[in-house]
């Protein structure tokens, strides 16, 4: 397991470097700040990670943008802010990474009944309500318009046909109350003012039409919620950067279950989750992998920012 202070400098380096200047910073000087890292390390290790800190502190109107302030405030109110590490979870529920499944579920079998495990509020639900540009091919014409660089293969012409939507999640988030709303706001990193516009603009179309999201585990109750799926619909399970928050072995047993169901298993995490290939040497930067029923298929960055697709193009139209 690696210490506090190599996260977050992995988190400062692959992560926030080109991206978010302030997280950079301040991961960094986290990293080196003893009396910082003492408080993080009475903590069970999935609750010291750099993310849910920063947004925390962000939620509780803390300073996020030079370290000294930061500091000042997280040893001023650490009694505030441990319990809210200990009972939130990184549920950032970016809708830009909509734009990493859509060439896989644009060329399933339509329509789909989509199930996500990890729904956080669902927003991720609604891939046939956003628009998409792919490097200036534009796909859609509502809801906001979700940029992500396609190489190794065309992107999609079409939208997918969506019937029917359910999410999973330990603790499902209301898009409609503001603590949750609020919530969600902070995970949102400071400088991303594209990802808050669109935060809005999803949050609209889910509440016009509110997706069923049904509190429990990913594991016992996830064959009753699937269950539920019409059966003329391509059922898909998925999720996005989730299953690092799981236990390894609780990913196993969901890895074996979602396996037996029927349909499609749809996955965008760490390739070391399930042994996949790691990423060719590049600019350093931390990447997932796009799978599809255990195949990996792409290389993913960022929050949907871009993909690079290596696997077989005909794995994406499996029947």
């Amino acid at each position: 397991m690696i210490t506090t202070a190599d996260w977050y400098l992995d988190f400062a380096e692959r992560q926030a470097r080109g991206s978010s200047p302030a997280y950079e910073r301040l991961a960094r000087e986290v990293a080196e700040d003893d009396e910082l890292l003492a408080l993080l390390d009475t903590l069970p290790h999935p609750k010291r990670q750099p993310n849910l800190l920063l947004a925390v502190v962000r939620l509780l109107g803390g300073p996020v943008t030079g370290f000294p302030a930061f500091r000042a405030y997280v040893t001023k109110r650490w009694t505030d802010i441990e319990p809210e590490l200990r009972r939130r979870a990184t549920q950032t529920n970016e809708i830009g990474r909509s734009a990493l499944l859509l060439p896989v579920l644009s060329a399933l079998p339509q329509p789909l009944a989509l199930l996500e495990a990890g729904a956080s509020a669902g927003l991720n639900l609604y891939p046939d309500r956003y628009s998409y540009d792919y490097d200036g091919t534009r796909l859609g014409s509502s809801g906001p318009v979700l940029t992500c660089h396609l190489t190794g293969r065309t992107p999609p012409a079409t939208l997918p046909t969506v019937v029917w939507r359910a999410g999973l999640d330990l603790n499902p988030l209301t898009i409609t109350d503001p603590g949750d709303r609020a919530w969600l706001e902070a995970l949102i990193w400071p400088e991303h003012h594209r990802r808050r516009s669109n935060l809005a603009a999803a949050a609209s179309i889910a509440a016009a039409d509110p997706p069923r999201l049904v509190r429990g585990d990913l594991v016992e109750d996830l064959p009753a919620l699937a269950a539920s799926a019409p059966p003329d619909a391509t059922l898909v399970v998925f999720h996005t950067s989730v299953l690092y928050q799981v236990p390894p072995e609780r990913r196993a047993a969901f890895a074996a279950l979602v396996g037996t169901l029927p349909g499609h298993w749809l996955a965008v995490e760490d390739p070391e989750i399930f042994g996949h290939p790691t990423p060719p040497p590049g600019d350093g930067r931390h990447k997932n992998v796009l799978s599809l029923d255990g195949t990996p298929l792409a290389w993913t960055e960022g929050h949907g920012r871009s993909l690079s697709w290596f696997g077989p193009l005909s794995a994406a139209s499996a029947q």
